[in-house]
């Protein structure tokens, strides 16, 4: 049967057929089963038609055809159970032949895939992608250092003159005013007029004025 000319027939064909005929046969089973339930509903009606008449040779003759008719029915119910657990048991084969077949392929298409990928040419380019990228790095970090030195006077000049700029707006000077000079101490010139203030700013060892001396202050920090 798994031979066709010389040839052998694929195992799912040989599966196919072998289901075909089990359908088959408990086709035939069921067919023969409901013959026997009604011959055994026949004999049932005829059982008790004798046993009104009295008739009870014909009564036990028709008993006898009864027991072995539901006999051979409990017999055909047996066979189509065992039928249909050989065909639960080539569906599972089906099953496994076809895991097994997905199992093969996949293994083919893996081994396709890993001896498609060079690992050396792999590893080599990943070294070239590491040195190359150490390289940008490294160009990177001259290129910001460069750029530190030249734009950084320029930018520390800026933040300097804006915080010499915050502190003369918050005691009320703009660049536009002029500072006035602390006053020296030591004796009036001829040029200069001895006031009487001006001699006991002198006198005072540098000035009583708090708005001059917190600007001479800050402009030290600023310095510093």
């Amino acid at each position: 049967m798994g031979q066709v000319f010389g040839k052998e027939k694929p195992l799912k064909e040989v599966m196919r057929e072998n289901k075909r005929m089990i359908t088959r046969a408990v086709r035939e089973l069921d067919r023969e089963k409901m013959g026997l339930e009604r011959e055994e509903k026949r004999l049932t009606i005829e059982i008790k038609k004798a046993a009104k008449e009295q008739q009870m040779s014909s009564v036990k003759i028709m008993a006898k055809d009864l027991v072995r008719t539901r006999q051979y029915v409990t017999k055909f119910i047996e066979m189509r159970s065992h039928l249909q657990g050989c065909a639960l048991k080539l569906q599972t084969v089906k099953s496994h032949q076809a895991m097994a077949e997905a199992m093969k392929s996949t293994a083919m298409a893996m081994k396709k895939m890993n001896n498609a990928v060079d690992v050396p040419a792999i590893n080599k380019m990943m070294a070239e992608f590491e040195r190359e990228n150490a390289k940008t790095e490294l160009m990177q970090e001259i290129m910001g250092d460069a750029i530190d030195d030249v734009m950084g006077d320029e930018e520390n000049e800026e933040a300097e003159d804006q915080i010499v700029s915050q502190v003369l707006d918050e005691i009320g000077i703009s660049f536009g005013e002029e500072i006035p000079d602390a006053p020296v101490m030591g004796t009036p010139t001829a040029n200069t007029e001895a006031t009487p203030g001006k001699v006991a700013q002198a006198a005072g060892g540098g000035g009583d004025d708090p708005a001059l001396t917190e600007l001479e202050a800050r402009l030290n920090n600023l310095k510093r």
